[in-house]
């Protein structure tokens, strides 16, 4: 017995069912196979006597067929005391037709008459007439002797043979077939014995075969089937109880041992399953005891049957309190308590409701009630949840007045401000200086695209350029009369009502615009008086080759006097191509002097540069002055205003040249090359342009102010101070960047860079 096992409960065992199963089938089959075997072997044994004594009967009758015929009875007895010798024949016994025993082993029965109904005559006389021709089944019965041993009596009927009904023999009418009976007697004693014997052994066989068996089979069982069980039973009893650690350490490969391996793996998932739960569960109760909010569980009774601790600190409830009276120290429950609605309709509740701490303090709560519910579907008690919103009350509060105040702001701003939404550009919003500075009224222009204040060919580039860049300068705008603006563009992205919408301020720079053009107009107008003389000189020159020609022509006329040809022609093309450059020196004089819009252009700053030198080029030559020339061919194209840039240069040009004269004329001047340098190439994504001159240079003192409006080095009545001032904006506007590099007594180089934003020509 295995342990854990009672006896009295050994009938419920699954082993003890299958033994015993097993074990009874085992019984019967065994005692079936005994019973038959055994019943066998007597039927074999039987049959075997059976034989044997027939053969036997068949000997006497033949031995005895001579005698007969003779009728020599001494010969016969002799023949049947001596065959009557032999052990296991007990008698012999020859009937005639009457039943008289003629002949017999025993002498006290001759001439004795049998009953021909009994005994050994009875199986052919059972019927009328008697049976002349029998089986040997049916010639054979078994008896008992005195001694109590069984016999077998085998007769066998004489039949009349044509020998017999001679009259050699004793007659015998033909008409006579069976003349009598030989009745042979064995004894089964040994047979009996060997039976036993026989029967004896296949019991005792199947006694062993059966033990055996069933041992083997209780062993297989006990090893296989009810050890591993209770192992089975043991590890799912340990996991029932919680013991995860020792899992069933069964080692099988049957179903066995697969149910085994199946438990493991059960007990490993209950194991992952439990700590998964009980973390679940301390999670939801530190949720429970820690969530920042107020959790109670109460009754119909409006009884605290749990709560959480944040409800605990703030409120110290005792044991069996009341819902109100621990949040409102009431004796009584309150007028509109959703507890009571929840218990009433089965519904959670929500809703907010002012009360005070007990500080004294007032405070605000967002409540909301739910049922909890037994297996049946009744309500039991009722959760209530509520969140302290006392700080979020506050925070409203002050919101509102910030958004009070951000409105008046907004609306106050001397810039128009627009909401746009990031994607369309639709106009969401806008403050009150839309209306100073476009005339509309918030209400026209609210839900509209802001596209519509720029020009209609323009639109497309600046939808563009609003959502991908923060600024757009000098802008053209058209206010509700269709009057042009010019305003400068700041864009900043946020978040607006929960969507992405873009915060754009326009500032009105028309005004602002329009004393730049008269300022740098009055500048151009300054440098074309300083370069009064050298603009005299420029046209002197080709008015004298004029004057000399025509002079020449002149004389020729008085005198009367014929021109040749070849002269004529020379001098007239030398007249032409003077008229011509006159004519372009007073047009370019004019195209500069000419005041003009504002307008960003691809320029090719070589040509600007040579333009601005034309102007230059003579004076300079008279003055000593060297230009030479570092230009990079096939420069890309850059975005400038051409004449205003035609400025820049010219003003550079003008600094430069008077920067050599002044140096000329300081005392003790070596003397030395007197050179301005022009070069241009492509740096990286850039285009430099660097003007150099080899004069007095910028005292370190002074560099960082040269670009400052109306600051000047030059004498009273030489210079306004606001040429590089103006250069600066113009190069600023261009999206360039302009800076001096000086070392004094030396040289001057201003450096212009221009960004390349393509490469188109």
């Amino acid at each position: 017995m295995t342990r854990g096992i009672h006896t009295a409960d050994l009938h419920h065992r699954l082993g003890f069912k299958l033994v015993m199963t097993v074990g009874v089938t085992l019984l019967v089959s065994m005692s079936a196979w005994a019973y038959f075997d055994i019943r066998h072997q007597k039927e074999k044994a039987i049959q075997r006597v059976v034989a044997t004594a027939n053969m036997l009967t068949e000997t006497i009758r033949l031995g005895a067929h001579y005698a007969m015929k003779l009728n020599s009875r001494q010969d016969i007895n002799e023949i049947v005391s001596d065959i009557c010798r032999q052990e296991a024949i007990e008698n012999i016994r020859i009937y005639n037709k009457k039943g008289q025993i003629r002949f017999s082993s025993l002498p006290a029965e001759v001439d004795t008459t049998t009953n021909i109904k009994a005994e050994a005559c009875y199986i052919c006389h059972r019927n009328d007439p008697p049976l002349s021709s029998l089986r040997l089944e049916e010639r054979t019965r078994i008896l008992r002797s005195e001694k109590g041993h069984r016999l077998l009596g085998v007769i066998s009927p004489i039949y009349n043979e044509r020998g017999c009904s001679t009259e050699t023999c004793h007659v015998h009418p033909p008409d006579k077939t069976v003349l009598g009976a030989l009745d042979v007697v064995v004894s089964l004693e040994e047979t009996d014995a060997e039976v036993v014997f026989a029967q004896k052994e296949v019991i005792t066989l199947a006694v062993i075969v059966f033990l055996v068996t069933t041992t083997i089979i209780f062993a297989f069982f006990l090893l296989f089937v009810t050890t591993p069980i209770s192992r089975l039973i043991e590890g799912t009893r340990a996991i029932a109880r919680g013991e995860y650690d020792a899992g069933v350490d069964l080692v099988q490969n049957d179903e066995l041992g697969e149910l085994g391996a199946a438990i493991n793996d059960m007990r490993r998932q209950i194991e992952e399953k439990e700590i998964t739960l009980n973390r679940k569960r301390d999670e939801y109760q530190n949720l429970f005891e820690l969530v920042p909010c107020l959790i109670t569980v109460q009754d119909r009774n409006y009884v605290l049957l749990s709560y959480n601790q944040e409800f605990a600190e703030k409120f110290a409830p005792t044991p069996g309190d009341y819902c109100y009276h621990a949040y409102k120290g009431r004796d009584r429950k309150c007028p509109h308590c959703p507890v009571e609605r929840t218990f009433e309709d089965g519904n959670a509740h929500y809703g907010e409701e002012v009360g005070v701490n007990k500080d004294g303090t007032p405070t605000h709560w967002i409540f909301k009630t739910s049922p909890i519910r037994d297996e049946s579907g009744g309500i039991v008690a009722a959760m209530e949840m509520s969140v302290d919103i006392t700080q979020t009350k506050q925070l409203e509060e002050k919101l509102e007045v910030s958004e009070k105040k951000y409105q008046a702001i907004f609306n106050n701003i001397p810039n128009p401000v627009f909401v746009l939404d990031a994607d369309s550009l639709e106009i969401l919003d806008c403050n009150d200086s839309v209306g100073a500075v476009y005339g509309y009224a918030r209400g026209q222009i609210t839900g509209g695209s802001f596209l519509e204040f720029f020009l209609e060919t323009e639109r497309e580039h600046y939808a563009h350029r609003i959502k991908e860049s923060s600024t757009a300068n000098q802008v053209r705008h058209r206010d509700c009369s269709g009057k042009t603006l010019y305003v400068n563009i700041r864009i900043a992205s946020y978040d607006y009502a929960g969507r992405k919408v873009l915060l754009v301020t326009t500032a009105d720079i028309t005004k602002r615009l329009e004393a730049e053009q008269q300022l740098i107009q009055a500048s151009k107008m300054a440098t074309l008086g300083e370069m009064a003389s050298g603009i005299a000189h420029e046209l002197n020159q080709p008015l004298s080759v004029i004057k000399t020609a025509t002079s020449f022509l002149a004389g020729k006329v008085r005198r009367k006097e014929a021109v040749e040809e070849a002269v004529l022609s020379t001098l007239l093309c030398k007249a032409d191509s003077n008229v011509d450059r006159a004519t372009k020196i007073i047009n370019h004089m004019r195209q500069f002097a000419r005041k003009s819009e504002v307008e960003l252009v691809k320029v090719q700053v070589n040509k600007v540069l040579e333009s601005a030198f034309e102007i230059f080029s003579q004076q300079l030559k008279v003055r000593g002055i060297q230009v030479r020339w570092e230009t990079e061919k096939h420069l890309p194209l850059v975005k400038a205003d051409p004449g205003r840039l035609e400025q820049v240069f010219i003003n550079i040009l003008l600094n430069a040249r008077d920067a050599i004269e002044e140096k000329t004329v300081l005392p003790g001047y070596p003397g030395g090359e007197e050179t301005i340098t022009i070069r241009t190439a492509r740096e990286g994504g850039e285009v430099m342009v660097a003007i150099c001159d080899t004069g007095k240079g910028i005292p370190k003192a002074i560099a960082d102010r040269i670009f400052e409006p109306f600051f000047t080095t030059k004498e009273h009545g030489k210079g306004t101070g606001l040429g590089l001032s103006i250069s600066y904006s113009i190069i600023q506007e261009c999206g360039a960047s302009i800076r001096a590099f000086s070392e004094e007594g030396k040289e001057t180089c201003f450096v212009v860079r221009f960004p390349v934003k393509d490469e188109g020509r």
